[in-house]
């Protein structure tokens, strides 16, 4: 299936579009198990290899489980996604809590659940600390190549991130840690987002396999595992070049055996955190035209808003839209698609060819298995919109209702505290 069509055919995504009230998210659960073995399969030769789910990237169970239930791990970055992961059957070393300016609560929680803590900073050791009464076994740092690497349109520049220890911060945190009678260590970094150029993974591998030799001599620390973090895109746009795995995992081998193996430090763990690169290309919004209107341009207006998808508003990102029935027909029309937030720049497309739009066409958003439901907000006293899923026995189940008024009202209701 390429990554443009739809999970089913156009009679059946009309008739759901007809039963279940628009907006909603689907996600085919088949497409996305299939990429998820594929995936670890590349990477049979690593020792121990494992990916750590971005939970931020869908976090909700209906999607994670089936995922955890493969043996993948969860990328966690916050006290809820803790907690899904806990009652998915994930704990131990099988979560990478990644420190971001984190509270004392996310320490304890990710502790007491024997997850690997990856440290952000070198003055969240004391943090850390502080906050859990003792220093873990296990620790992991986050690196940050500062001028060392250039980042993308999406990441940017490792220079300009809040994340992650320079270099010498980094040679530093070990060798406190090392006193401080930790026994396994990791490293860590995250220098890209969406990228589709394979080379970049490769050299991120180089980066960090060389930074273990490194450590081990200046440190006297010998890195257990690795972990590449996430950044591996997806073809968005028609034109995009799907990204090669296999090219990747081979790069990747040639460098652990030309690096690790003679420094000593073989057998070394290697890890991901993808998100986008599972998920996303197989999760759809799917939405109803309210209006089309002529006005110094086309325009036209869905049920769905960027509360609902607000990576077009917000990075200018691009989503293809297939017009449910009419993909064959010629796309000889120019629109901007919108939704009907108070704000201008709530738009999914912007001078796009599409096929004649009337009121009532289906209208369904690809690649929003990522970063899409999750990224939602509630501007304009927006409700949020359920999330369904595709079985491969093609029955559709919901995993996540819609949000209702009474939700939206609900924190309104509370005991007075006075200050």
């Amino acid at each position: 299936m390429s990554h443009l069509d739809l999970p089913m055919s156009d009679e059946q995504m009309e008739r759901i579009a007809t039963i279940l009230p628009t907006p909603f998210y689907l996600y085919d659960e088949k497409a996305i198990i299939q990429n998820a073995k594929n995936f670890v399969e590349a990477f049979s030769w690593a020792p121990n290899f494992k990916n750590y789910y971005a939970v931020k990237a869908c976090p909700t169970p209906g999607v994670l489980q089936p995922l955890f239930d493969l043996g993948f791990g969860a990328d966690c970055s916050s006290l809820p996604e803790l907690m899904l992961s806990e009652q998915g059957g994930v704990s131990g070393e099988n979560i990478m809590m990644t420190s971001n300016d984190t509270p004392p609560e996310e320490f304890i929680k990710a502790y007491r659940l024997g997850a690997i803590i990856n440290l952000d900073d070198i003055s969240h050791i004391k943090s850390m600390e502080d906050a859990i009464g003792c220093v873990p076994d296990t620790i992991c740092f986050r690196y940050n190549p500062g001028p060392e690497r250039t980042g993308n349109a999406i990441i940017g520049n490792p220079i300009e991130a809040k994340y992650g220890l320079t270099t010498d911060q980094l040679f530093e945190a070990y060798t406190i840690m090392k006193k401080k009678g930790c026994k396994k260590f990791g490293l860590h970094t995250m220098v890209a987002s969406n990228e589709l150029n394979p080379d970049y993974i490769i050299e991120t591998a180089h980066m960090l396999f060389s930074l273990c030799v490194k450590i081990k001599e200046v440190c006297g620390v010998d890195i257990s595992f690795v972990d590449l973090g996430g950044g591996v895109g997806i073809p968005y746009k028609v034109d995009d070049k799907e990204m090669d795995i296999a090219y990747i995992s081979d790069g990747i081998k040639k460098l652990y055996h030309s690096i690790i193996v003679p420094a000593g430090l073989d057998p070394l763990s290697i890890a991901f955190e993808l998100g986008r690169y599972i998920t996303g290309p197989y999760g759809y919004l799917v939405s109803t035209v309210r209006h089309v209107t002529r006005k110094y341009k086309d325009y036209v207006g869905m049920d769905a808003t960027m509360a609902d998808l607000m990576r077009p508003a917000l990075y200018g990102a691009y989503h293809h839209i297939s017009v449910v029935g009419k993909e064959q027909l010629p796309h000889d029309h120019i629109y901007d698609v919108t939704g009907s937030l108070c704000e201008n720049n709530d738009k999914f497309a912007i001078d796009r060819h599409l096929p004649k739009i009337e009121e009532g066409d289906i209208l369904v958003f690809h690649d929003t298995g990522a970063h899409g439901h999750s990224m939602g907000f509630n501007y304009n006293a927006k409700l949020r919109p359920a999330e369904y899923v595709l079985k491969e026995n093609g029955k559709v189940e919901m995993i996540r209702r819609a949000q209702t008024i009474q939700d939206y009202f609900e924190t309104l209701h509370f005991d007075p505290v006075e200050v």
